[in-house]
């Protein structure tokens, strides 16, 4: 072998063994595409990087990393310009892998249907703060299925359409309260004597009213006595669905951020960037 040939080839074997950079997590503000074709990449590629983080998330009773953070907020803010932009999203749907497509199909009619219920509310009415750690929101689920055979999966997508795992403080228009959004005199009968606003209480008081309600025989009929409307029903059952046939999908809609609807348009108002 002549001797530039040796200089190219050891070249070559010193770069192999430098390691690949590893992309960094999208930024909070991070451009989203439009063209469906790059969108269909984007939201695969998002959602397939979320998983890994959170495989990485071996103590889900500590924080997530700020990977795990960035994200699933990279994969809410795509999945909220799909539901506005339906032409948009069905073009990019079908590009999708069928198991991404089916369960975004399933996060864009729930988000549609719930925010047509919400009413905008105004900016100094919002109050937020942290959520319990995932893992203890889960023996939550968990204790509250073993005392009123309410599914687990149920429960956690009523807390994550109510309140984002308790992230919105903020009473309801109409006067509802806590993670699980109570009304004063529901929590009265059904909260077993807790505090509306502890965690563990309200997942409790909400699977002894929804089984008082007919669950787990009759889902539906007891999530419209929990809220009187179909669109909340289906959404509810919709992230229900997917939460409790991948675990995963639970741990990315926990890390999923507060965005309201507000007098003067909508917002974030909890993650990484913001004032």
């Amino acid at each position: 072998m002549r001797p530039g040939r040796v200089r190219c080839a050891t070249a070559l074997a010193a770069v192999a063994l430098v390691p690949a950079a590893v992309a960094a997590p999208p930024a909070p503000d991070a451009p989203i595409p439009r063209d469906p074709v790059l969108l269909a990449q984007a939201l695969t590629g998002t959602t397939s990087d979320l998983r890994g983080e959170i495989a990485k998330w071996t103590d889900k009773t500590t924080p997530p990393s700020r990977d795990v953070t960035l994200y699933s907020l990279h994969q809410q803010r795509i999945y909220r310009l799909l539901a506005r932009d339906k032409l948009l999203a069905d073009r990019t749907l079908v590009r999708l892998p069928p198991p991404l497509a089916a369960a975004s199909r399933d996060f864009l009619l729930a988000h549609r249907g719930l925010y047509r219920l919400t009413p905008p509310i105004g900016d100094s009415k919002i109050k937020v703060g942290p959520a319990r750690p995932a893992g203890v929101l889960l023996g939550y689920y968990r204790e509250a299925h073993r005392r009123f055979r309410v599914q687990w999966n149920v429960l956690a997508a009523v807390n994550f359409v109510e309140s984002k795992f308790g992230k919105l403080r903020s009473a309801s228009a109409a006067g509802a309260q806590g993670p699980m959004q109570f009304m004063p005199a529901t929590w009265r009968q059904y909260g077993l004597g807790g505090n509306v606003h502890d965690a563990r209480d309200a997942i409790l008081g909400a699977a002894n009213y929804l089984g008082a309600s007919g669950a787990p025989r009759n889902l539906r009929r007891a999530l419209y006595a929990y809220n009187h409307s179909v669109a909340y029903v289906d959404a509810v059952l919709r992230y229900a669905r997917r939460i409790g046939s991948d675990r995963m999908t639970f741990f990315a809609l926990y890390n999923w951020q507060v965005f309201v609807k507000t007098t003067s348009g909508d917002r974030r108002v909890t993650g990484p960037g913001l004032p």
